[in-house]
Formats: C-alpha cells, sequence, structure tokens
C-alpha cells in the first residue's frame, strides 16, 4: 500500500476510535484538530495527497462519526461552544456534496424532535446561509477524477431539489424559514448563478466543465411547480450577463439544451412567463425551437393550441421569437397555418369555449402581424380557404361574441394576406375586446421588423380605421367596399370577393378501415363521406388483406347491391374495381356467393 494512504488509514482510524469512546473534552479536542489538517485550508495542512485520500476514502466516515456522538453533554464537555464550533467547521469547510449528504441523511434518520434533530437542522441552514449549496452544484460541473457515479447525482438531485418537503416532514411545526419553499427556492436561484459564474471563470481559464447537473437541477425544480421562485432569480441575471457577453449566451443555450425531456414543458412555460420580450427569449434560448422536437412540439404546440391561460404579452414574447431568427420564421409559417385551420374548424367554434377561441384569435393576429408579404405569398390561397371556412362558421353562431370575432379577425386577416384584393368590411359592436384585437394587427416599426417594411401600408389602415358601427344590433356582416355610402338594404353596391382560387372544401375524411367503409356505404346519410368511403375503398381492400378477409362476403353483397345516390364521377368504375379487388383477395367464399 501507498505510505501516504495507509497514513491516512491509521491516522482516521485512531481518531474515529477516540471521537466514538472518550469523554475528555481535551482529548476530543486534540483528536478533531488532529483530522482537520487533512481538510483544505487548515493552518497546519497535511500533503495534498493525503488530503485528497482523506476527501475521497475517509471524510464521510469521520462526518457520520461526529453526527452520531452530537448531544447536549458531549457538546458540553468544553465551554463557549468551542467543540460545537470545531464539529460544524468539518460540515462547513469540508467537501460539500458528502457533508450535505451525511447532513440529510442524519435529518432523515431521525426518529422525531430532538435535541440531535434541532441541531442538525440547525448546520444545515448554516451550511446554506454560506453559500455551500453552491459548492455542491459546481462539484458536479467539474470533470470528475475518476468514473462518475449516477446514483451518486441522482441521489444529490432528489435531496437538493426535495429539501423543504424532506425537512417539513421532518421538523413539521418547528421548520425553520430556510427551509420554506418560497425562501429556498431563491437561495437555489442565487447558488445556481454562482455556480454558472464558476463555470464561466472555469471555461474563460481554459478547463472543460459542463451544466448538465445544473440544467437537471433547474428542470426538477420547475416540474416541482416553482417557476416562478427559481426563474424570477435567474433569468433578470441571465439577461443581463448574456447581453454583452458570447460566452454567456452560450452557457444560457447549452443550460437550457441539457434540461432533460420530461421537465422542457415545465421550464419553457416558466421562461416564457417570466422573460420580458422575444429579445430576451432569444438570447436565452437561441434555436433551442430548431434542435429539440419536444422544444418545438411545446412552444409551436402545447403553450399555443393546449393552452389558454398565457397573457397577451406571453404570445407576444413567443411569436416574436419565432419571428426573430431566419432559422425559426418558417415555424412561424406553420404556426400560423395551424392557428387559421384551428380557427376555422366548425368543430372548434361549437365545442371550444370563448376564452379559448379569444386565445387562438390573439395569437392568429400577432403571427400576422410578424410575417412579412412575401412569406404570406406562398401559402395565400391555402390561408384565405382557411379564413373563409372559419368565417361561415362563426357567422354561422347564435353567439354574439363568436360572430364578433369571426368578424374582427376576418376583417384583418383579408387585408393582410391579400391586401391587393377587396377589403372584408363588417357592422359590429364596438367594445373593449375588438379595440385590443385591432390593436394587436398594427404594424411592427420597420427597425423591429425588416420583412414587414412592404407589408406595413397595406396593414395600417386595418387598425388605424375603424369602420362605421352599428348601434346595438352588432353581427350583421356588410361585405361592401370602403368608402361606399350606398343604402344597406341594397345589393347594387356590393363587390364580391375576389374566390377564384378558392378550392371546394370537403368537410368528411376519407374512412381508414374496411369496416368503416362498409359502414358509411349502408348506413352514413353523409354523402361526402359515402362518396370518400367509394372512392377510398380499393386502396384499403388492397393494404388490408387480412381486414378483407373478415367482412369479404358482406363487402361483396354491398357493393353488388350499391346504387347511385350521388352524382359521383365514375360510379360504375369505381364500384367494379373495389369489387374485382374483394374477390381477388378472397376468391372462394366471394366466388361462391355471387354464382349463388
Amino acid at each position: 500500500m501507498d505510505p501516504a494512504r495507509s497514513a491516512v488509514l491509521l491516522a482516521v482510524r485512531e481518531a474515529l476510535h477516540n471521537l466514538s469512546t472518550s469523554e475528555d473534552g481535551g482529548h476530543i479536542l486534540s483528536t478533531l484538530g488532529a483530522l482537520k489538517r487533512y481538510l483544505q485550508g487548515a493552518e497546519n495542512p497535511a500533503l495534498p495527497g493525503e488530503q485528497e485520500e482523506f476527501a475521497r476514502m475517509h471524510f464521510s466516515a469521520v462526518l457520520r462519526c461526529l453526527v452520531g456522538r452530537l448531544s447536549s453533554g458531549w457538546l458540553g464537555l468544553l465551554p463557549d461552544g468551542q467543540l460545537e464550533d470545531l464539529w460544524a467547521s468539518f460540515f462547513l469547510e469540508g467537501p460539500a456534496d458528502q457533508a450535505f449528504l451525511v447532513l440529510m441523511e442524519s435529518i432523515e434518520g431521525a426518529a422525531g424532535p430532538s435535541f440531535h434533530l434541532m441541531k442538525v437542522a440547525q448546520l444545515l441552514a448554516r451550511f446554506l446561509n454560506t453559500g455551500r449549496m453552491a459548492a455542491v452544484m459546481e462539484g458536479q460541473c467539474r470533470p470528475p477524477a475518476e468514473p462518475a457515479f449516477p446514483l451518486l447525482q441522482e441521489t444529490l438531485l432528489t435531496k437538493v431539489v426535495g429539501l423543504p418537503d424532506h425537512l417539513g416532514n421532518r421538523l413539521q411545526r418547528e421548520n425553520l424559514e430556510a427551509f420554506l419553499p418560497q425562501n429556498y427556492f431563491p437561495l437555489l436561484g442565487e447558488e445556481i448563478m454562482r455556480a454558472l459564474q464558476a463555470v464561466v471563470d472555469s471555461l474563460r481559464g481554459g478547463w472543460d466543465c459542463s451544466v448538465s447537473f445544473l440544467s437537471r437541477v433547474l428542470g426538477k425544480a420547475c416540474v416541482h411547480g416553482r417557476q416562478k421562485e427559481i426563474l424570477g432569480v435567474l433569468v433578470p441575471r441571465l439577461t443581463a450577463l448574456s447581453e454583452g457577453s458570447c460566452l454567456w449566451q452560450r452557457v444560457c443555450w447549452r443550460l437550457v439544451e441539457s434540461v432533460p425531456d420530461r421537465a422542457m414543458e415545465a421550464l419553457l412555460t416558466g421562461l416564457v412567463e417570466v422573460a420580458a420580450g422575444p429579445e430576451v427569449l432569444s438570447r436565452l434560448l437561441g434555436n433551442l425551437v430548431v434542435k429539440s422536437r419536444k422544444a418545438r412540439f411545446v412552444m409551436t404546440r402545447k403553450i399555443l393550441f393546449l393552452q389558454h391561460r398565457h397573457s397577451t404579452p406571453t404570445l407576444q414574447s413567443l411569436l416574436g421569437y419565432l419571428a426573430m431568427d431566419s432559422q425559426r420564421r418558417p415555424l412561424l409559417v406553420q404556426v400560423l397555418r395551424e392557428l387559421l385551420e384551428t380557427w376555422g374548424s366548425s368543430s372548434a367554434v361549437r365545442h371550444t369555449p370563448l376564452p379559448q377561441q379569444r386565445y387562438v384569435s390573439t395569437a392568429l393576429l400577432i403571427c400576422l402581424v410578424h410575417l412579412g408579404e412575401a412569406e404570406l405569398q406562398d401559402s395565400r390561397d391555402e390561408l384565405l380557404a382557411s379564413l373563409m371556412a372559419g368565417v361561415k362558421n362563426r357567422l354561422d353562431s347564435s353567439l354574439p361574441a363568436v360572430r364578433r370575432l369571426g368578424m374582427i379577425v376576418a376583417e384583418v386577416a383579408s387585408a393582410r394576406i391579400h391586401p391587393e384584393g377587396p377589403r372584408l368590411r363588417f357592422q359590429y359592436e364596438e367594445d373593449e375586446l375588438s379595440r385590443e384585437l385591432l390593436a394587436l394587427a398594427a404594424p411592427l416599426p420597420v427597425a423591429d421588423s425588416p420583412a414587414e417594411a412592404e407589408a406595413s401600408p397595406s396593414v395600417a389602415p386595418v387598425a388605424a380605421e375603424t369602420p362605421d358601427r352599428g348601434s346595438a344590433d352588432g353581427g350583421v356582416p356588410q361585405a361592401q367596399l370602403e368608402g361606399s355610402g350606398s343604402d344597406l338594404d341594397s345589393d347594387d353596391e356590393l363587390v364580391p370577393y375576389d374566390m377564384s382560387g378558392d378550392q371546394e372544401l370537403k368537410s368528411g375524411k376519407a374512412p381508414a378501415y374496411v369496416r368503416d367503409c362498409v359502414e358509411a356505404l349502408t348506413s352514413s346519410e353523409d354523402w361526402e363521406r359515402w362518396e370518400a368511403a367509394l372512392r377510398a375503398l380499393e386502396g384499403l381492400i388492397l393494404r388490408s388483406p387480412a381486414a378483407v378477409r373478415e367482412v369479404s362476403v358482406e363487402l361483396a353483397k354491398v357493393l353488388l347491391h350499391l346504387e347511385e345516390k350521388t352524382s359521383v364521377v365514375g360510379f360504375e368504375g369505381l364500384r367494379q374495381r373495389a369489387l374485382v379487388a374483394v374477390v381477388v383477395t378472397d376468391p372462394a367464399p366471394v366466388a361462391e356467393y355471387l354464382t349463388s
């Protein structure tokens, strides 16, 4: 055995024996003084190799011995708290991760309220207040000298984030202020910032570091519902530090990218709510939404379509973030298509609560403001088709608020998507909602959105000019040309909207299974679904022979007696090809039926 290792082993064994058995205060004091030589920063330190060996192999055993000896009588062996101060110094000056785990282990192992439990809890509070939690996390950011133990990191992660729960369960009514969630998580945010500062300093010094443990701590805290407390500390600090530093920006990007997928939604939702504008989001997230499928789903689907609790500034930050980079702008176009499709869905109009319809309408108008005319031009026909379908569905609604939403969005969106065409104008009662939505449609300053420079003149009148509103009878569409002074009862001056590029919308989708086709052909009163089933049947038969054999005779009977209920182009050919496909797929029973 290496002489240094054997010397440390013998010294620690003798010290542990003395600490476990001695009741002499002076003897205990001298024993602890001898052990303290092995801590970094001691007055008369041991050799570096001996210190490293002590920290790696023996420190936790010494701490457990010290915790085991803790009692009021043992601390009273020396006057003026000398023994207590020396006892505490081992936890506050030694390796932070081991000290933290031993303290948590002692607290969780306590049978109930006692002097021992309160002393350890008070020491843990001192541990937190002196910045030792930052040392715990900083130690996990450095490259390990030996292969890391995943179980150790997982245990540390659970203890760090779950500390308020563990201490609350043990201390109950005697809990300390430092362990309350509203106090602990802002402190944890400060400690994460200290650890990040140490990481940045190491990177500037040419040393490798990792922020994956910090990412896991941040993600787990957000999953526990503490986004407001921890991000309220982190986001303002990171915003200021990343403003003039590319290194800090890269650290922020890596911090968020390394968050596990299961915590990504909680983190991004909190970030979008806390960040002060799209510029801040862009500095903190970079192109995360392009790199991570989970982040893309959360930012472009979950927040926009499955939630409706976020404020208008939050939506402006999110959609502005998508618009700020050329790699992210295609996602904004995709979001606009999906928003218009959802907004125009008859099912959504009937079954979606009004606050969510307002939320989708707000997001839709913000998208239109951020997109340039060239980007809209590529999808103009598709966008107009969805828009006009939505207008029809909303004007058919019996709810005045739904109709008003349709009119406002139709006015703004039609002018934005097709600026050279005749403008849709409606008569509706002006209220706070309409003023808010029209204000959202105001074009961005040219300096903020270069892509809007050409499109702005065509959008400005939509927000600036408010058409004449009716008094109380809002809800009657008046698609009249701007400036027309004709009588409302006359149709002579009405100009039809240009719908030459529109395509017929099919409300029913083609069935995906053979049994669905049989059902549609025999019992459906929806003629569009009936036609879609007939057209899809041959392909489904060829793709799913096993499913066809289960219903082959029934399907042949349906096709043989099928009557043309609508003017379907090529009806006889469609029926014949489907019947031939059935015979080829399952010839014996189908041929027997046909010959009978």
